[in-house]
């Protein structure tokens, strides 16, 4: 009986680098085992492209022209659950790092990568792993591990019953967008309340303010 041939992956790139977008195009189509469906330069284009073209991995950089792959990422999983996503970045920013996890990626890699090692990494998303780079998870475990404490200090201000839903929204890694559906209300009040919960947790990114609800309110 012959042996059943296995799909090549579909590869969408994202980076505003069009050099950049190139050798990684030529990369994976010179290795055999995928196929780039797509390559875009803009949050806005990696949106629309990762919830039309459906691919298996979005291999994506974290800061683009028009906003972050982090917000690109959240918009893409909650569209298409199926489609992962692969962070490929020149820093090791571990706010940015924590916010990708939390957004719902499966890996973030730094640009340093050998080719082989990216298309193993992106072989692994593809069949289900999550890959983080070794070089920054012994400091994002030690961030993690920072925020809960300061979590835990006790000069948080208390939240609302309604910021309380909001920010468990927030640790789920919903958008803006998908927070006001689900609490039927407007972007701009979720937005209010988000200002509010940060001044009242002394905290500046979605992800530490996730790190408080899930160490304060543990599942």
């Amino acid at each position: 009986m012959p042996k059943e041939e296995t799909p090549d992956i579909r590869l969408l790139l994202v980076d505003d680098h069009e050099v950049l977008r190139l050798g990684l195009r030529t990369l994976f189509s010179e290795a055999g085992g995928f196929h780039v469906v797509g390559e875009v330069g803009t949050m806005t284009e990696a949106i629309a492209q990762g919830l039309t073209l459906k691919p298996d991995v979005v291999l994506m950089d974290v800061r683009l022209p028009d906003g972050s792959g982090i917000e690109a990422c959240r918009e893409i999983r909650a569209g298409h659950p199926e489609t992962r996503v692969l962070f490929l970045t020149s820093f090791a920013d571990d706010d940015a790092v924590l916010d990708t996890i939390l957004a719902g990626a499966d890996g973030f890699l730094l640009k340093e990568v050998s080719g082989d090692e990216l298309m193993r990494a992106v072989r692994s998303v593809a069949s289900g792993r999550s890959i983080l780079d070794p070089g920054v998870t012994r400091r994002v475990l030690t961030k993690v591990k920072s925020l809960s404490t300061s979590a835990d200090d006790g000069k948080q201000q208390p939240l609302a019953p309604q910021e309380q839903r909001v920010l468990a929204l927030v640790a789920e890694g919903k958008t803006n967008k998908e927070i006001a559906a689900a609490l039927a209300l407007s972007e701009k009040t979720v937005g209010n309340y988000l200002s509010n919960i940060f001044q009242k947790l002394h905290v500046s990114r979605r992800s530490q303010a996730a790190v408080y609800f899930s160490k304060r309110y543990p599942t």
